[in-house]
């Protein structure tokens, strides 16, 4: 099989000497190149706009539009395609205009066949290199592009992993302590209500959130007898417990994205007074998120049931929290707080209620579909010992029930019955 040969470059040759373009274009055919002409700079602009053209050769001097203006609209228009200017002037500063504004090169007429084929030559080459190159960069990009998404995925599977783990973390601790998860989640969700509404928001609002939700992991430290003691306690067993807030901050300040809340475990029972601790750091020592999340953790604590009382309302819960404004809470977290309102603090603790038993509800259909699952199964499994085979037992009619007896079980095994002699046998749903 013959190979095709290849098609001979278009190249549009511009001059509004009609023997200067007819000896050019005669030499350059003979040489194998495709040749079309052009008397004017934008009869030449229309041709190259309607055939891809990579080289153009253009006089300088031209009536009307000359060769500079075409060889501008041509960069602009059409910027793959060369162009080598020919002037009968031989002065230096038109060449360097020409080259500057993006001609490959510039002969003087008549050029010599030899120094314009090399130009041509020179010319296509460079052209081919050059969208070689614009090929390989939008090669390259694309696979940046397609790179980054790739790894803006895999950070953020990460990220899902390292909340998943978190999460994981604290609901064993709160189940140590025989709190249920939502109180971490409470938590974190007025914290992020209160810094919002202070304006607080993007990675910030993500590191605060974190804050909340792990502030009470320095409680894994604490002796079992000194953190689930139901009486109260004493003196050395509150040392004890007050030590929470350091063995947290130890555990966390070495992982590089829990830097932050490390601090705000590490403060969230400052006070604004500086009557907190461990540190008894004042107003603004205090890492934000710990004195946002102090406002929020106090809203949980006292409008939550607890064995040994009974929640208060929102509304009593926000009175006092006002109350304590400037003492043990800073103002403007308060005032922020309190921009938010009591029924959309309600709501939100509603609104996790209700997500809960939304679970809870899907959680018991799953386990009812189950439950049907199996009892079909075992239908159909009696099934199989009664339908024939090449060598087995004759089919046993079932039952008749009784005349009063239109129970919803029988009727399910009699349509199991039905559908598995009408259809023949589809599987075991073991299988």
């Amino acid at each position: 099989m013959e190979a095709i040969p290849p098609v001979p470059p278009r190249i549009l040759i511009v001059d509004d000497d009609d023997s200067v373009r007819d000896v050019i274009s005669v030499l350059l055919r003979e040489e194998g190149y495709n040749c079309v002409v052009a008397s004017g700079s934008e009869m030449a602009l229309d041709l190259a706009g309607q055939e891809e053209t990579p080289l153009v050769i253009s006089d300088m001097k031209m009536p009307g539009k000359d060769g500079l203006w075409l060889l501008e609209q041509l960069r602009e228009r059409y910027p793959d395609t060369s162009v080598i200017m020919l002037t009968g002037y031989g002065d230096t500063e038109s060449a360097v205009d020409c080259l500057r504004r993006g001609a490959v090169d510039y002969l003087l007429k008549p050029p010599k066949l030899t120094d314009l084929i090399r130009a041509i030559e020179r010319a296509l080459a460079k052209r081919r290199i050059e969208l070689a190159r614009k090929r390989y960069q939008k090669k390259l990009e694309r696979k940046v592009r397609d790179r980054t998404t790739e790894l803006r995925n895999a950070l953020r599977d990460i990220a899902h992993t390292y909340q998943s783990t978190l999460l994981a973390l604290v609901a064993a601790l709160d189940a140590r302590e025989h709190e249920t998860s939502d109180h971490s989640q409470r938590v974190v969700r007025y914290t992020s209500a209160v810094a919002e509404r202070m304006g607080i928001k993007g990675p910030e609002l993500e590191e605060i959130g974190r804050g909340a939700l792990l502030h009470d992991i320095g409680k894994i430290g604490v002796p079992d007898a000194v953190l689930l003691k139901p009486g109260k306690l004493t003196p050395e067993e509150w040392q004890e417990m007050r030590k929470h807030p350091d063995i947290g901050f130890q555990m966390i300040q070495n992982i590089p994205f829990l830097a932050t809340p490390a601090q705000i475990v590490l403060s969230h029972q400052e006070r604004w007074d500086g009557q907190g601790y461990p540190r008894n750091l004042r107003g603004q020592e205090i890492h934000i998120g710990a004195r946002i999340f102090a406002v929020a953790d106090t809203l949980d604590a006292m409008t939550s049931d607890r064995p040994y009382r009974k929640g208060t309302t929102f509304a009593n819960a926000i009175a006092e929290i006002h109350r304590c404004a400037g003492t043990q809470f800073d103002r403007e977290v308060v005032r922020a707080f309190l921009d938010i309102g009591e029924q959309a603090l309600v709501k939100i603790k509603e609104d996790m209620q209700n997500r809960k038993l939304t679970l809870v509800q899907a959680e018991a259909h799953a386990q009812e579909a189950e439950a049907t699952l199996a009892r079909l199964t075992e239908d159909i499994d009696e099934l199989d010992q009664t339908i024939p085979g090449p060598v087995g037992p004759t089919v046993r009619a079932p039952p008749a029930p009784p005349a009063s007896s239109t129970t919803g079980a029988n009727t399910l095994n009699q349509g199991v019955v039905l559908s598995v002699l009408a259809g023949g046998r589809q599987g075991n749903p073991r299988d």
